[in-house]
This record gives structure tokens, sequence and C-alpha cells, in this order.
């Protein structure tokens, strides 16, 4: 155990997001200070406040302006730099796009700051990034700091979160490293479990949306899935880009030939027209689950059966709890799930180091 369970565990973050790590302290019950948030993204900013109400003066904006020798009583830093660099679904220039180089500022804090221990998180693209070599250099660049570090690619799906997300982790000690990653964890729930029951229509595709996520050709390559058991990988523009999961509606939803019979004309026993959508439903009868009679039982219309998820099932799907506050519009609310480091496999991480 690095850090006593009787003191307060002392948590610098860079490349904070929306808070990943203190959600996942949270939810393990573990007493914690923040002392450094960092992340240029002022929805992040928004998100992070609404949830951990912290002096505003422990935020910084840049990590170019963070100094780490001024925190050096920190237990564990925690970051993240920018993965697009490195993606295999990016352009993967590496250390010659800006982003990139922004490893160089975490080392740099880390070794002003030397924390106890530290977490770096990023996609697995990164080992293979420029033939390796982009992977020695940050090995290279964290020894001569002083940390003896170990790494993994771990999975969601592997800690009980159903998301197929896998991300580098790697863990580094001053001295020696004792530390050892978590076993795999049986998936005991999935993605079904963490839907919402009564979704906005606002998140059922348009016609155009539909024929994109049907296409055969798109499903046949995993960039959308139609009810899956275990999400595909959540990406920061998933809003836009019809990629990624979708829900079919069909359970509540009539037949075609039921459809025709409910809207056809009425007969002399029940109402002359057929009418869906009502102000004032019809009185209910215990038999509306078997029958389907035109004027009498009440329906409701929708254009499409098909649906992207919500932005709540996207946090769900990050290990969010639904205690957690999400204040920034729909569109920020993707970006920021689909960036963020799954809370469960922290919490796995945690448990470890803790």
């Amino acid at each position: 155990m690095l850090v006593s369970s009787k003191n307060k565990l002392r948590l610098a973050t860079l490349f904070t997001g929306i808070g990943s790590i203190e959600h996942a302290l949270q939810r393990l019950g573990k007493a914690y200070e923040i002392v450094l948030a960092c992340d240029p993204d002022k929805f992040c900013k928004e998100t992070y406040l609404a949830n951990f109400p912290i002096d505003k003066k422990i935020w910084v904006d840049y990590i170019q302006d963070v100094n780490g020798k001024k925190y050096k009583n920190v237990d564990l830093l925690v970051g993240g730099s920018p993965c697009q660099s490195f993606s295999l679904v990016g352009k993967r220039r590496g250390f010659s796009d800006e982003r990139g180089n922004l490893f160089f500022e975490f080392v740099r804090v880390l070794k002003d700051m030397e924390p106890k221990f530290f977490i770096f998180e990023n996609v697995k693209g990164i080992l293979s990034n420029d033939s390796g070599k982009t992977f020695e250099k940050i090995q290279e660049q964290l020894k001569s700091v002083k940390y003896d570090v170990k790494f993994a690619v771990l999975n969601a799906k592997d800690y009980g979160i159903p998301q197929n997300r896998e991300r580098l982790f790697v863990v580094g000690m001053r001295g020696k490293n004792i530390f050892t990653f978590p076993q795999k964890q049986k998936l005991k729930i999935t993605m079904h479990d963490l839907l919402e029951d009564n979704p906005d229509f606002k998140y059922f595709l348009p016609e155009k949306g539909i024929k994109f996520v049907t296409d055969i050709k798109n499903l046949k390559k995993c960039y959308t899935q139609i009810n899956g058991d275990i999400a595909l990988c959540q990406k920061r523009n998933q809003q836009f880009n019809w990629h990624g999961d979708f829900i079919d509606m069909n359970k509540y939803y009539l037949s075609e030939k039921v459809k025709k019979y409910v809207l056809a004309t009425g007969t002399k026993n029940f109402y002359s027209k057929a009418e869906t959508d009502l102000k004032v439903a019809r009185p209910l009868l215990s038999t509306m689950a078997k029958m389907h009679r035109a004027g009498v039982d009440n329906y409701i219309t929708c254009g499409s059966k098909l649906r992207k998820l919500t932005p709540r099932e996207c946090f769900r799907l990050m290990g969010f709890s639904d205690s957690f506050k999400i204040p920034v519009s729909d569109t920020q609310a993707y970006k920021q799930a689909g960036n963020s480091i799954v809370v469960d496999v922290l919490i796995a991480i945690l448990k470890e180091l803790l």
C-alpha cells in the first residue's frame, strides 16, 4: 500500500478532461484532495467544476503554465496527452504533431513534481507508431526522470464495462516498481443493461442516418453496430459521423400488417376514424396487450425505429454514475465521453495501487 488508508491521497491531473480518476476515487470511497487540474477545454472545465467544486485557482488551462515544483507533496499524478497523433484512425504524425509533443510537457511536470507514482493513459496505437520507436522514446523519457515503469493494454470489457475499448496504461513508481496490473474480470452486464428507459425522440435517426447505419459494408467493417452486447469503442466525434452503436427500438412497435389494421377505417362498434398521439388517452383495456382495435387502443407514432445512444448512456458506458452531472450540450457531452478514461478500469488499477 503506497498511501495510508488513514490519509487523503493528494491528486494532480494533467489533460484532466471531466475527472475520470476523481470519480473513480469517489466510487471507491477513498479520501482524496485535488491539488492540481489542468485542461484547456472550457467545456471540460464546466463539467469538472459542476462535479468537483474546487477552488478555481487549482485549475490551470495550459500544461505549459504548470510549475511542477509547486506540488512536491503529490501522491499520484494522472494524465493522458492528446491521442490523435498516435491513434490508428488518425494521421499518426506522432511527435511531429504539436499535440504529440505535449507528452514532453507531461515528463517535464513529472520530473519537477516528483509524485510517488503516476498513471499515463493513451491509445494502444502509440505502441506501433513509427515502428515502435515512439513508445521506446516514451519509456526512455520516463526512465530518465527516475521512474520505473510498467505498461499494459487494458480493455474496458475485461473490467466490468460492456465496451470494446482498448487503451494503453503506463504505471510508474519512483524506485522499484512493485505494481501488478489487475486480473481480467468476467463481464456480468451487457450494453442493454445501461440503456435509458425513455430516451427522447430527438435521438432517433432520420432516414439518411438509418441507411448509413444499416449499410452492410459499414456493419461488416464494424463502423456501426445495432443492438450489440458489448459497445464499440466510443469516439470524440461520435455524434456526427454515424459510427458507433445504435439501438433497434422494435420491441413496442406494431408490425406493418397490424399497423394497417389499426389505421383502417373503424366499424359501427368503434370510432369511425382511427387517431394516434392523442393528448388525452382513451381508457386502457385489460385486453390491450393482445388486441389492436382501430380507434379504441392508444398508439404513438415515431418516424424511425433506430436511435443512437444518449449522452447519459455514453457516460454510463464510461463508468460514470448517474449522479455525475452533465451540464453541457449534447455535442460537448458526446465529445467528453469519447475522450474520457473508463472509470472502472481506473478503479481496478487503483485497487492494486492502494
